[in-house]
């Protein structure tokens, strides 16, 4: 059933990649479905045109009776489950990853859990976890300033980057001009330490809690920040070096890496948040 409903939600939608978002799954997870469907009915399914999947003869065959399947499956099965998810979930994220992370899966979690009420509260990572803060949450997204391969609740480690604006060059610069969060954050941190290290001059230009003010200080060309690579947003790009006050391009120092993990009580969370959890997993992967 798995198989047939990645196959009817790639043919409705012409892609793996939208697809895996609207089930809630990754696009591995859905190609390798098709793949196995493929092999079974030893048919190829799709046609791939330019970058979009059309349904091959083969696929339009069964198109409308693998509907049809899935309908009266998801008919059955009404019969049985339990009442549908309800309550509150209170999710504490950092800020970076509330703007980026979150509107890929607020619209599909609440289309698939209507009555489950989501509350989301931003904070550095650090404060997150705090004794004062941790127990006001039921599911945290945080960030490790140290890599650990056996950290319980690891999603995945993510390299730190400079950022900057594509429009904007700062030449024949005497000092670094930075944009950052308040003290306490880990790239803050990250930043400084790896330029003070290498003996680079630096002078924090503008200071900001929310990745969209830190964002908007980028756009106007006052200055570059640090990011976990996989929430740097859309117009502005990495970069590796900047021009120095000599009118030549300086090499920027590597930031190292850091750990993204999910942090609740397993034994004691709701079917909600493990809900919740398995999206924010599979959105990050």
């Amino acid at each position: 059933m798995d198989a047939l409903r990645a196959f009817v939600t790639v043919a409705d939608f012409g892609g793996v990649s939208i697809a895996a978002d609207h089930l809630g799954r990754s696009q591995p997870a859905i190609s390798l479905q098709i793949k196995k469907l493929e092999e079974t009915l030893g048919s190829e399914l799709f046609l791939r045109l330019n970058k979009q999947l059309k349904l091959s003869e083969q696929g339009l065959a069964m198109y409308t009776d693998a509907k049809q399947i899935l309908a009266l499956n998801d008919q059955l099965v009404g019969q049985f489950v339990r009442p549908e998810l309800a309550g509150q979930i209170r999710l504490g994220i950092p800020s970076e990853f509330a703007t980026t992370l979150l509107p890929k899966i607020l619209g599909r979690f609440a289309q698939s859990y209507p009555h489950v009420a989501l509350e989301v509260f931003s904070d550095l990572s650090r404060n997150l976890l705090s004794a004062g803060q941790r127990e006001q949450y039921d599911l945290i997204l945080a960030l490790h300033d140290k890599p650990s391969t056996g950290r319980k609740g690891l999603l995945k480690s993510d390299k730190l980057v400079w950022v900057g604006s594509n429009e904007h060059r700062h030449d024949r610069l005497d000092a670094l001009p930075l944009i950052l969060a308040q003290d306490g954050c880990i790239y803050r941190k990250r930043a400084l330490r790896s330029l003070d290290k290498i003996k680079r001059r630096w002078r924090i230009i503008h200071t900001n809690p929310d990745l969209s003010g830190i964002q908007a200080a980028i756009r106007e060309g006052l200055g570059v920040t640090v990011l976990a690579q996989s929430t740097v947003p859309e117009g502005l790009v990495v970069l590796d070096s900047y021009r120095g006050n000599d009118g030549k391009n300086e090499s920027l120092p590597e930031l190292g890496s850091i750990d993204i993990s999910l942090v609740y009580d397993r034994r004691g969370a709701s079917e909600a948040t493990e809900r919740l959890a398995g999206y924010i997993q599979s959105s990050l992967n």
